[in-house]
């Protein structure tokens, strides 16, 4: 029997098809250290996160594992971390620092979360009070600084000195790298205010999208932590805090307060933790992709590298990092544009350990190319 005739976009898509023949998705996943266990993007500074998170639970069975999702973020928060995540980080082009975060429970499926969250420093503990004293999900801007004071958080300043001298360096230097695109004056050199400059239409809509898949993310500063727990029972949650994007548009939510993309959990399944280019990764719902592909029969790693290598075949330049655990607390990684690192300590472990992930390595022939996107 011939086989069917493949016409139109799906002679185009046969690149994209002919990716999983020519990477086959068989990686094998770290083993499982034992309960209870902790996960967490990056080493380095993010690692007393994991270490307050696994502590917590060992130093207290009632410690639930929401608890220690919430005490590794928070930690996180007040050392700062790497200066992404917490106050007086990632100040916005007005030179205010503002907070994202979220926090997810594996067994109801419920979450909350804070977006630009202005004067209140607790992000994840806010989160959580959303999580637990709302029907809501996501609360955003100067209203959740309100439901935080409501419920018992205090205002504070979130930019420090350090932050102020980052915005005024940026602004000296003609407000380079920036996030504005298709404005003028030229947005490369200079640093506004902008006005909006008509974008292609009809025909050439198309080739204009790949340019800017092609072209790059802008620019680099957005890291995150993004957490999950498995407690001694089984029972799992997960949790995401940043202060965002180094620069941004005042007003910006990236990813991380996103359910499914800076992170998600299913305790019958498993769990994700996503950092990286958030604007660009938000449009993929990486975390909950990953879960699916547990779901499906997937080990950790090759689930989180089929995510990143959906991701890459449409943004080649994107900056990415996966950390996944199946509820056994078997895990993996993957990333891309970057050396992705991620953070463990489960059972009886001493010590907190540092897993390194390298970019993975994609057929440059398997990008979305401007003919494809034509189609």
């Amino acid at each position: 029997m011939m086989a069917p005739r493949l016409s139109g976009i799906g002679q185009a898509a046969l690149p994209i098809l002919s990716f999983f023949l020519i990477f086959p998705i068989t990686a094998q996943a770290h083993q499982s250290p034992g309960l209870p266990f902790a996960i967490n993007t990056w080493g380095g500074p993010f690692t007393a996160a994991t270490d307050a998170a696994y502590q917590a639970l060992v130093a207290n069975r009632s410690t639930s594992a929401i608890d220690a999702v919430e005490v590794g973020c928070a930690t996180c928060e007040r050392n700062q971390c790497d200066g992404t995540v917490g106050f007086g980080g990632s100040p916005d082009e007005q030179c205010d620092t503002s907070l994202d975060a979220m926090i997810m429970d594996g067994t109801s499926m419920k979450s909350g979360a804070v977006a630009n969250l202005r004067r209140i420093k607790d992000a994840i503990s806010v989160a959580r009070h959303v999580l637990e004293h709302t029907t809501h999900s996501l609360l955003v801007g100067d209203q959740a600084t309100q439901f935080a004071v409501e419920n018992g958080f205090h205002e504070e300043e979130l930019a420090t000195p350090e932050s102020l001298a980052k915005c005024d360096a940026w602004t000296a230097a003609q407000c380079q790298a920036n996030y504005r695109i298709n404005v003028s004056p030229d947005p490369t050199t200079s640093c506004g205010p902008y006005f909006p400059i008509p974008v292609p239409s009809g025909g050439d809509s198309a080739r204009y999208s790949a340019m800017l898949a092609a072209s790059g993310t802008g620019a680099a500063s957005h890291d995150t932590i993004s957490m999950v727990v498995i407690h001694t029972s089984g029972a799992m949650a997960a949790g995401t805090s940043t202060n965002g994007a180094s620069h941004k548009i005042p007003g910006r939510v990236g990813d991380g307060p996103i359910v499914g993309s800076g992170s998600y959990v299913d305790g019958e399944v498993g769990g994700c933790g996503a950092t990286g280019d958030g604007d660009i990764m938000m449009r993929f719902l990486p975390c909950y992709q990953a879960v699916e592909n547990l779901r499906r029969g997937m080990t950790p790693t090759a689930a989180a590298e089929d995510v990143v290598r959906r991701m890459v075949r449409k943004y080649p330049k994107i900056s990415s990092g996966i950390a996944v655990v199946n509820n056994k607390g078997e895990h993996g990684a993957a990333g891309s544009g970057w050396t992705f690192t991620y953070a463990v300590r489960g059972g009886a472990m001493a010590a907190t350990e540092v897993i390194t992930v390298p970019p993975v390595e994609v057929a440059e022939d398997l990008y979305i190319r401007p003919e494809v996107l034509e189609l």
